[in-house]
């Protein structure tokens, strides 16, 4: 006997109400075989194909993500660089206001080298945003004290010479002897020669040279009607017109002009009234 190996199936299909047929089709089994081997193939395919493109789109979101946490790092760093720059502005601004303050060095120097330590914290949006508010008020703080301190410069707040007062603003006897009785417009501090000699507020030099009675002399205008005058000396760094800061060398005590000795004549006007010095001397008082 011969195996079939055909699988049958009957249809039976109506045309009209008083015919009918019955048609048999007859399929291998070899057939259905390789087309359910062949819809398995392509469901495999398409199972394959779906997972990689579920496997592209976490690749593209993973990379997404990256991308955005690249930018936000840089966003930060770029944040931590500008608020750098702004604290070492604002250290800048501390030490010209250290120098125009006249403050010494060794009182605001503070050494870094050695240990650390202390609380830290983390750096992220909140603390951005903290510090940068807190440079923020410190930076309108220097600036106030900053305009606070250019006013001040101009008025004369330092020792132009490290020395020993000796005479006075007001009535003195006649220094070269005699019983005469003479008027002092100045403050009169004894140094060596050579000594520094510097302005005592910022201000411009309007007069740089010989005049008799101070000797080499240097004027300086403050403004506001405030001037100052420094006699004697032996040698002249300044010049007429020039701008000058308050600590600024001027010139070198000397003894010319009507002098003793060695020393320096400091005088303070206002209005080109003379006024006593020693006001304006640190501790002289």
């Amino acid at each position: 006997m011969i195996k079939d190996d055909r699988f049958y199936a009957f249809i039976v299909a109506h045309t009209s109400r008083s015919r009918s047929r019955i048609r048999r089709i007859a399929i291998h089994k070899s057939w259905l075989k390789l087309s359910a081997v062949a819809v398995l193939v392509v469901f495999c395919a398409a199972l394959y194909g779906f997972y990689g493109l579920a496997q592209q789109a976490r690749h593209l979101q993973t990379e997404s993500e990256n991308a955005r946490l690249r930018e936000e790092n840089q966003r930060q760093r770029r944040q931590l660089e500008n608020l750098n720059n702004r604290v070492e502005a604002v250290e800048d601004a501390s030490r010209k206001l250290v120098e125009m303050s006249g403050v010494e060095n060794s009182e605001t120097h503070t050494s870094i080298s050695g240990g650390a330590g202390g609380p830290a914290l983390p750096f992220d949006e909140m603390t951005v945003n903290f510090v940068e508010s807190k440079a923020e008020y410190v930076e309108q703080e220097l600036r106030a004290y900053e305009a606070l301190l250019k006013e001040k410069a101009v008025i004369p707040s330092i020792w132009p010479v490290k020395g020993n007062l000796e005479s006075g603003f007001g009535g003195r006897r006649n220094p070269f002897g005699g019983s005469s009785f003479e008027y002092h417009e100045g403050q009169d501090i004894d140094a060596e020669l050579g000594t520094p000699v510097m302005a005592a507020a910022s201000g411009t030099v309007i007069h740089a040279g010989w005049q008799n009675g101070y000797g080499q002399v240097v004027y300086i205008d403050h403004g506001s009607g405030l001037t100052t005058r420094y006699g004697h000396l032996s040698r002249i760094d300044a010049q007429v017109g020039q701008s000058i800061a308050r600590g600024e060398t001027l010139g070198l005590v000397g003894s010319t002009g009507r002098s003793t000795g060695p020393h320096l004549h400091y005088e303070v006007r206002l209005n080109n009234e003379p006024v006593n010095p020693r006001r304006y001397l640190p501790g002289a008082n």
